[in-house]
């Protein structure tokens, strides 16, 4: 080792010894973590309580700053920590909702989506049945037991299946789905059932390390009232719950999944068209379009099925792609014209809309892209 580094030795060591202390302190706490899970399933607390987590947060940035250290940095690390603590308690027993196990069966239980639930609700003392193509004629000897039905299949034969349910089910069981549209299948489900009715949309994929802070939107269909112990059994499991008019969910999810994903594809088809790498576009690019490149990027490693599915999902969403079309033309002019003012026209007129939402993205989108660069630069 040169002398200079020499110097460095006696405080290397004590850094060392210190993150050896804070590793134990981590040990430590994880060990009261086991404490306070076994007292959550005992007294019926969901695993995410918010104001808990808003006060712990802000309690520790001031007392960071009091000791000299930056508390934007202390709330990240005190955030990580607690994240961890909520994945350690999923693993776990949830407490449940109802005082009796309640018997929910999740047709394509063998899909991604239907065996994270199924596995949870099965941790959480419910009963859980699966069934798909291989197993149909087990609903016959299931459907008197059955509490809930969850029909969690793809997209283009939801409404194929659902109408297979039709007279199949006791009148007290709840009929539900986890389809991305909600107006469709809602409707086919109350044909097709003629007890209880409610859309689901559970927004987060299969891969989510736990259900804390993931986002159920809930549909009402007929009695929704009586699906309510499935809501508060969400927020058991640490769930954010939104009721949502399956129209309006719709409308939005045209947007947020449809054109969304869409977009993506061009981006791509056209990386592919001239011949721009990835690995060589990120050799030159900045944190952000990192972070943009990787949200395109995680989509081509997922299945395409999947992706048409959502973007030609229905009629009205491909005439929503179809008019993004033609927007794209009308300024698509401004590019052919070199009309430059016409350009900053458009530009300020959409940060109007945008409103205070701009600042608001502007802030978080610089902490992801910090943190993207920190981590994997």
């Amino acid at each position: 080792m040169p002398d200079k580094h020499k110097a460095l030795e006696g405080s290397r060591k004590r850094i060392d010894e210190i993150d050896e202390q804070i590793l134990d302190l981590l040990a430590e706490r994880a060990g009261v973590v086991k404490n306070v899970i076994k007292t959550k399933v005992e007294n019926q607390l969901p695993v995410f309580v918010p104001k808990r987590e808003e006060e712990k947060s802000e309690s520790f940035k001031k007392l960071a700053k009091e000791k000299g250290i930056d508390p934007e940095w202390a709330e990240d690390f005190l955030r990580m920590i607690m994240t961890s603590s909520r994945d350690k308690q999923s693993q776990e027993k949830f407490p449940t909702a109802t005082t009796e196990p309640r018997h929910i069966l999740y047709i394509g239980g063998e899909g991604g989506m239907g065996k994270l639930y199924k596995k949870i609700t099965e941790q959480t003392g419910h009963i859980a049945y699966s069934i798909d193509k291989s197993n149909w004629y087990q609903l016959e000897e299931l459907a008197p037991n059955l509490d809930m039905v969850i029909v969690t299949v793809p997209i283009q034969i939801t409404e194929q299946v659902i109408g297979r349910l039709k007279g199949r089910l006791k009148r007290e069981t709840i009929l539900a789905d986890f389809t991305s549209n909600k107006s469709a299948p809602i409707q086919k489900m109350l044909e097709a059932h003629e007890g209880p009715v409610v859309g689901l949309h559970p927004m987060h994929g299969p891969d989510v390390q736990n259900l804390s802070k993931q986002l159920m939107v809930f549909c009402p269909g007929r009695e929704a009232e009586k699906a309510q112990w499935f809501v508060e059994q969400c927020e058991l499991w640490g769930m954010r719950v939104i009721q949502a008019d399956q129209d309006k969910h719709d409308h939005v999810m045209h947007m947020v999944q449809g054109l969304r994903h869409f977009v993506a594809l061009l981006h791509g088809s056209f990386m592919e068209e001239y011949d721009l790498k990835p690995s060589d576009m990120l050799e030159y690019s900045s944190p952000i379009y990192r972070a943009e490149m990787m949200m395109t990027g995680r989509i081509f490693a997922q299945s395409a099925e999947l992706y048409a599915d959502i973007v030609f999902a229905n009629e009205e969403r491909r005439d929503l792609l179809l008019k993004f079309f033609s927007h794209h033309q009308k300024l698509a002019e401004m590019v052919k014209a070199n009309d430059r003012e016409g350009f900053i026209k458009e530009f300020e007129g959409v940060t109007d809309f945008f409103g205070r939402f701009a600042t608001q993205a502007l802030n978080e989108s610089g902490y992801l892209i910090n943190r993207l660069a920190d981590r994997f630069a």
